[in-house]
């Protein structure tokens, strides 16, 4: 057996119905923003596959559209006037891990156009241990470095994980 025959091919899954759902719906400031995060349980993690739309434009070729994209440990996508996501809480660090070892940090998303498609897999979680969490996507890039949360902006879009 070769070295890549001991690996899955993962993409296979995306054909299938996903373990977890958050159906991301944008801030008032950011209304057009909607679509999924999917979360699929695997024997290697967790495959986390994004699809956002709607998001803005960027006309400016050397701009970073590149925006943070992490979950965080609240349950609910509901806020206050000055912050419409307040409720999510902080990311969701079950070790108490500092930033950017959170096991709600994943990778930054890129805006293609307004359009969003990412897949990545993780061990940090479990598709049991976020179902009730929420997921974000934050206006700016994620650092990595600044504590706590990386210095990722606002909140643009909140999705709530419900199991499917």
């Amino acid at each position: 057996m070769n070295r890549h025959q001991a690996y899955p091919n993962l993409s296979g899954l995306l054909t299938r119905r996903p373990h977890a759902i958050a159906n991301i719906t944008g801030s008032n400031r950011y209304p057009d923003i909607q679509g999924q995060v999917r979360f699929y349980q695997t024997a290697y993690g967790v495959l986390v596959v994004t699809e956002l739309m709607g998001l803005p434009a960027v006309n400016d070729p050397c701009a970073a559209p590149i925006y943070a994209l992490h979950i965080h440990e609240g349950n609910s996508c509901t806020g206050n006037t000055t912050d419409p996501f307040a409720n999510v809480g902080n990311h969701y660090n079950p070790d108490f891990c500092p930033h950017p070892y959170h096991a709600g940090d994943l990778p930054p998303v890129w805006n293609a156009d307004g359009y969003v498609f990412s897949a990545c897999l993780t061990h940090r979680f479990t598709v049991d241990e976020i179902v009730g969490k929420t997921v974000i996507l934050h206006a700016g890039l994620d650092d990595f470095t600044s504590q706590p949360a990386g210095n990722a902006g606002i909140k643009m879009a909140c999705g709530e994980i419900r199991r499917r």
